[in-house]
């Protein structure tokens, strides 16, 4: 019997993409054939071997409105002559592409939604630009059929605004043991892993690390801002405290988190996508045993508090950033109260009983 084959597609690099790497494996042990589709630069890494096939487009533009102009005019045109028995789009930047071959070709499509797209902080400042992804979301997200996203508050949203019913599929890694060693002689370390772009409280973690004792930062990620957050900590002198680790493969990731001593998840209250975001980081670093420090955002706050792994923040600011820092490094006994918490809770919150849903999904196109 020939393999179904799903279509999957982002606009990013795949290199540190873990929620899509998740859901394509799981796809490919259902049975399906798996191709994942997203963008190149000249500068990327290698991809890694995986179960699925990848592509990767490679075009002349690489930021701004033109870029998702011509990704979406090229995936489009490799969709609408592929074979293909279903699309999956993750985010709205992808969608129109694969709304429009669903319609043509009349295959089902699935809509993976990763974030609250037009409430992203990149462009709550650029209105023009927001109307535009706004009228292509009011349009298509009636008309969809199967779609899930990352929490609740997103879900409510959606049903909300558009009435259509969206699943929760929480971006949570596979369980494995927890590899995190005592070591009473290391340097502590304070870790941020993820984009580097604004919202995420960067800025002030930087401004913070002077006030915080025996520790430094570890900034894993690359993003909007990378060049500007450098030139913040040369100006300031700080290469003894915050250290880039740049980019790092999903593949390799758990090494490095599972060295740290607490895990940061910093967001600002820039709109309704942070407001109400569930972190990947977040989850990263639950199953590397980390406590957390947190930004006091509903979805983050409830999490933390349902499993006591960490501090909430009560203010967003580089003084009460510090403070809850050295707070949780001075208290060894609740540190590995927290570390112990989160370990227990990472038996929960897992990809092996999360990816339930997606199956019962993509069940129905087999």
């Amino acid at each position: 019997m020939k393999k179904k084959h799903v279509v999957v597609s982002v606009t990013n690099h795949l290199v540190t993409d873990q929620r899509v790497h998740r859901t394509c494996t799981t796809l490919h042990s259902m049975g399906f054939k798996v191709t994942l589709v997203g963008r190149k630069w000249p500068s990327d890494f290698l991809l890694q071997p995986r179960l699925y096939s990848t592509k990767r487009f490679l075009l002349p533009i690489n930021k701004g409105f033109l870029f998702y102009a011509f990704y979406n005019i090229r995936l489009f045109f490799y969709l609408l002559f592929t074979n293909t028995d279903v699309l999956l789009s993750n985010d709205l930047d992808t969608l129109p592409a694969n709304f429009l071959v669903s319609r043509i070709k009349r295959i089902p499509l699935v809509y993976d939604s990763h974030e609250y797209f037009t409430e992203v902080p990149e462009l709550i400042n650029r209105p023009r630009i927001k109307k535009i992804w706004e009228k292509i979301e009011r349009f298509i997200l009636p008309r969809i059929k199967n779609a899930f996203t990352v929490s609740d508050s997103i879900a409510k949203i959606y049903k909300t605004k558009y009435n259509t019913d969206f699943k929760v599929i929480r971006n949570l890694p596979e369980y494995i043991e927890s590899t995190t060693l005592e070591d009473n002689n290391k340097k502590n370390i304070v870790l941020y892993q993820g984009a580097l772009n604004m919202g995420r409280g960067l800025e002030k973690l930087i401004e913070a690390m002077p006030l915080v004792e025996n520790a430094i930062l570890h900034i894993i990620g690359d993003g909007d801002i990378t060049n500007e957050l450098k030139e913040r900590v040369a100006k300031k002198n700080l290469s003894h405290k915050v250290v880039f680790v740049g980019r790092v493969s999903f593949m390799n990731l758990r090494e490095y988190t599972c060295k740290a001593t607490i895990g940061v998840s910093l967001e600002e209250d820039m709109g309704l996508n942070y407001r109400f975001a569930l972190p990947n980081k977040l989850f990263d670093y639950i199953h590397a045993g980390l406590p957390v420090l947190v930004s006091p955002l509903p979805e983050m706050k409830k999490m933390v508090e349902q499993y006591n792994i960490g501090i909430v923040l009560s203010k967003h600011t580089e003084t009460e950033i510090a403070s809850a820092l050295n707070q949780m490094l001075s208290h060894k006994k609740e540190l590995n109260q927290w570390s112990t918490n989160a370990k227990v809770a990472a038996q929960n919150l897992c990809w092996q009983k999360e990816e339930i849903k997606l199956k019962a999904i993509f069940a129905t196109f087999i």
